[in-house]
């Protein structure tokens, strides 16, 4: 498994291979989520920030997971269509993965490494943690679930200066 977090792969939603250097030049915003959350409006302000800083340089990117409370239980199909229609979701969405244990996905191991948490390097605590990345691929700050995307714009600004 590669350290280098812009060559691991990862399947898009709808099936497509990518890396995040197929985002090479652009901050990335890399968030675990859920339909069934208490934290799934932050669906919303993801979206916003999307809209609002896409043409900067920002790139959204949500990884669904099924590993809190069970809050993601549907398919690809299914997260899609709640996504796009309760959301307006128009940000790229990936298929559901594990963020935590023996089958959690490369990249999440290697962003946990990079910015551990309450839980340590090995543990993700919710749905909505996000990790920012910067335009050169490094690991800038981990946020925690309950902090509102709104209030990452500062942090996002900088990046995009």
């Amino acid at each position: 498994m590669s350290d280098n977090l812009l060559s691991i792969p990862c399947t898009t939603i709808k099936g497509e291979q990518k890396t995040l250097a197929d985002y090479a030049g652009k901050a990335v915003l890399v968030v675990n989520t859920a339909s069934k959350c208490g934290f799934t409006p932050q669906y919303k302000g993801l979206e916003e920030l999307w809209q609002t800083y896409k043409d900067q340089g920002l790139v959204v990117l949500g990884f669904p997971c099924n590993q809190f409370g069970q809050q993601e239980p549907g398919n690809e199909g299914a997260i899609t269509e709640f996504c796009e229609l309760n959301y307006g979701v128009s940000f790229p969405l990936f298929k559901k993965i594990e963020v935590n244990g023996a089958d959690a996905h490369p990249l999440f191991v290697q962003l946990k490494k990079r910015a551990p948490g309450v839980l340590g390097s090995q543990g993700i605590k919710w749905n909505f943690t996000k990790f920012l990345i910067g335009k050169d691929g490094q690991l800038v700050k981990r946020f925690a679930p309950a902090t509102k995307p709104q209030d990452l714009s500062r942090e996002i600004e900088a990046l995009l200066k």
